[in-house]
């Protein structure tokens, strides 16, 4: 095998974590697809044989680009029409399989990570999604050691403080997530109430590529009278059908095969308590694609 053969073969190894790094900090695929791409651009223009952990190096590379990247996304966003939300990831097939990995892209939880700093969201994206230490954040930021249990410390006490937590089984989520597709399909508004919480929120993301509400939509009348109203315009259609999303399940809608909006679900019991509402065409087009770990 030669050098650049062993090369790319070592950077395919890791690929999977650096995409899934890459993904946790900046929340799309297609930002973090050109993070790991323009890693491995530096990778294959260095000097192999002084890289003493090829793991490191470019976990090391890939979160510094990331945090570049999410500095100028949040730049973008400023023009961004109506709420933004991160681009669903299939999950339910992939190497997501654990709880806690799973767990990490949740969707309240990528949410949440908007409000962090790209510096606090980088350490908790390491610390708390892969298990990084402290002393091995510290050299892929730059940083010391101390500065990093600081911002580790900073950025969990706020996600803590503002991260939903819903108490909800695999199954009992894909009853309810069932019992919800059956009543937006025929626009049932009050099968609609009963599968959702007094105090539910509906929150959409279309990029202002189609009509939606701006700001989210709270309480279960208002937002079932909505759900009821897109149902008369024949969404979601029946060519609707329940995937898993983010470790969670979701509703995602496809028009000629391909798919034209999610409704991503946050389930609490036997109610389901947030609606992430995806009709941006950016990000929804990649969803039965392979994802990373």
């Amino acid at each position: 095998m030669s050098v650049s053969d062993a090369a790319q073969a070592t950077f395919e190894e890791h690929r999977a974590l650096l995409l899934g790094v890459a993904y946790r900090i900046v929340g799309q695929m297609s930002d973090a697809e050109d993070v790991v791409q323009e890693a491995w651009l530096r990778w294959s223009s260095i000097d192999h044989a002084e890289v003493r952990d090829p793991r490191a190096f470019l976990v090391r590379v890939v979160t510094r680009l990331s945090i570049d990247r999410l500095r100028r996304i949040r730049a973008r966003r400023e023009s961004y029409v109506g709420d933004w939300l991160p681009e669903p990831l299939p999950t339910a097939d992939g190497p997501e399989g654990n709880v806690e990995r799973r767990d990490s892209v949740s969707m309240a939880l990528l949410v949440v990570l908007e409000t962090l700093s790209p510096l606090e969201r980088a350490v908790f994206v390491l610390r708390e999604a892969f298990g990084f230490t402290h002393a091995e954040i510290a050299e892929a930021l730059g940083r010391t050691e101390e500065a990093v249990r600081q911002l580790a410390r900073r950025a969990r006490e706020h996600v803590e403080e503002r991260r939903p937590r819903f108490a909800s089984d695999p199954v009992s989520q894909r009853r309810v997530a069932d019992r919800f597709l059956a009543a937006a399909l025929t626009g049932d508004l009050a099968a609609l109430i009963r599968v959702l919480s007094p105090g539910v929120t509906l929150t959409t993301d279309s990029g202002g590529h189609v009509r939606a509400p701006l700001r989210a939509l709270e309480g279960a009348e208002k937002v079932a009278r909505f759900l009821a109203a897109i149902s008369a315009r024949g969404l979601p259609g029946p060519s609707a059908a329940v995937m898993e999303l983010n470790g969670a399940p979701a509703i995602v809608v496809r028009s000629e095969g391909a798919p034209v909006a999610a409704f991503a679900l946050d389930v609490d019991g036997e109610l389901i308590e947030r609606i992430y509402l995806i009709a941006n065409p950016a990000k929804i087009t990649r969803l039965g694609v392979a994802q990373p770990n």
